[in-house]
């Protein structure tokens, strides 16, 4: 089967210079990371360098015993009870996106934990340590950075020319797409970009055309052939049995009765989507330099159009806010400023009380959004 392609770039790159958006610009596409650093893992473990069921000890000895084993699978599937890097910079007093983030950094503060969120196997919670610790284990495994490893490996035998992991937040890269945030006032942006030295969970740098080429792998694989094709889509599992969603850096999922394979990615202003609908052979790479865009929405938007007469279900109703806004005065508006833990995804949320209006920021934002 061939399979036919569509290109197209809208905006602007780089607001400084009036550089337009092609499907040759390069972007930061954050969580879309994720797939990459799982694919390097099975290729380890395809050339017999390491197990999935490996303690992370074998390879991270530094990483405290918290009294109960974590595995390389663990990490991938979310379910290993760390806790999250970007909760823990923001609660030790890191400023994303304005300090450098390292990985030396990252791994500074899981030496120093002294207990799991929860039992390994037990929860499946999102957590992007896991990842920063499996680029950590390729690293040490091949000898190899974790950008050469995934390079040699992955990138340049998919003819991924424009793509690579970015470990130098310094480097010049050309043609890359700057991100930005809605600023005050209609029309008016501001940067908002990585200060990242840190790979495995974010930090892949690629375009839209490179990103073809990797989904293309998945129907006529050359990297690692079928069997990483079927590793990879492979569900986690819980410690109950419970199948979960979430595969190696992919999540299953359905939309309008279709089954799909995604990943988003969200870093400062960066905001990426990658959906594939296997069984249709089709997908849609969606990568944005504006913080206050879905691209997991447009690419399903453009699936509505190109499969409207294959999906099973119509589209789903688009739901207008009920609640009406209420007047609140200052004095109580003040009492919910503090430092929230959400427990359902054991992440730290802060409210800050200002100018009669409370704002919330999680730690991975750059900018605090009111709250009305």
């Amino acid at each position: 089967m061939v399979r036919s392609f569509y290109k197209r770039g809208y905006g602007m790159a780089d607001l400084d210079h009036d550089v337009p958006i092609t499907s040759e610009t390069i972007f930061h596409v954050a969580s879309i990371s994720k797939q990459f650093t799982a694919a390097a893992i099975l290729l380890l473990a395809q050339d017999g360098k390491l197990s999935l069921d490996d303690e992370v000890h074998k390879y991270i000895n530094e990483l405290p015993d918290f009294g109960s084993p974590i595995t390389v699978r663990h990490l991938i599937h979310h379910t290993s009870g760390l806790r999250d890097q970007w909760a823990l910079l923001g609660l030790a007093g890191w400023r994303y996106s304005l300090d450098l983030i390292t990985d030396d950094d990252v791994m500074e503060l899981m030496t120093h934990q002294k207990e799991l969120n929860f039992k390994p196997g037990e929860k499946h919670v999102y957590c992007n340590t896991g990842y920063t610790l499996l680029a950590q284990i390729v690293k040490r495994v091949s000898g190899q950075s974790f950008r050469e490893f995934t390079t040699i490996r992955i990138f340049e035998p998919l003819g991924m020319r424009s793509t690579h992991f970015r470990d130098d937040h310094a480097e010049i890269v050309k043609h890359i797409a700057y991100g930005y945030e809605q600023g005050k006032g209609r029309n008016v942006y501001r940067l908002s970009v990585t200060n990242f030295d840190t790979v495995g969970a974010t930090s892949l740098l690629t375009t839209v055309e490179d990103l073809a080429h990797w989904d293309e792998n998945f129907y006529h694989p050359r990297v690692g052939g079928a069997a990483l094709v079927a590793q990879q889509l492979q569900r986690g599992k819980l410690n109950s049995g419970k199948d979960l969603d979430y595969a190696f850096g992919l999540a299953h999922g359905m939309y309008r009765g279709l089954a799909t394979v995604d990943h988003g990615g969200a870093d400062a202003g960066y905001r990426a989507d990658l959906l594939r609908f296997p069984q249709q052979q089709f997908s849609v790479a969606c990568l944005c330099n504006q913080a206050e865009t879905n691209p997991g929405e447009l690419a399903r938007k453009v699936a509505d159009i190109y499969l409207a007469d294959q999906f099973k279900e119509p589209p789903p109703a688009r739901v207008e806010p009920s609640a009406k806004p209420v007047a609140v005065p200052d004095e109580r508006l003040a009492q919910y400023a503090g430092l929230y833990w959400r427990e359902d995804d054991e992440r730290a949320l802060r409210i800050l009380h200002k100018d009669g209006n409370c704002f919330c920021r999680s730690p991975r934002k750059s900018a605090w959004n009111c709250l009305r």
